[in-house]
């Protein structure tokens, strides 16, 4: 028989988006905080068909703090 046991607390990797200072996001960042995955901010930049472009950097994705907390609607 199990023992019932305490559920486990989920901590996030990320902050909360209002907290994020920084001028860019990673992929994966950008990606949580729109709630899509990493793939589809992927494809928006190589089909350039998305609400958002971002920026190259050393041939990684930059995608703008601003741009993405105005697309999910944060201050």
């Amino acid at each position: 028989m199990r023992e019932a046991t305490a559920p486990q607390q989920v901590t996030s990797q990320y902050q909360p988006l209002e907290q994020v200072t920084k001028p860019n996001l990673k992929t994966e960042e950008a990606a949580h905080y729109l709630n899509r995955r990493p793939q589809t901010l992927r494809a928006w930049a190589c089909l350039e068909n998305g609400p958002l472009r971002p920026r190259r950097i050393a041939g990684l994705l930059a995608w703008s703090t601003a741009d993405v907390k105005a697309l999910a609607g944060v201050a």
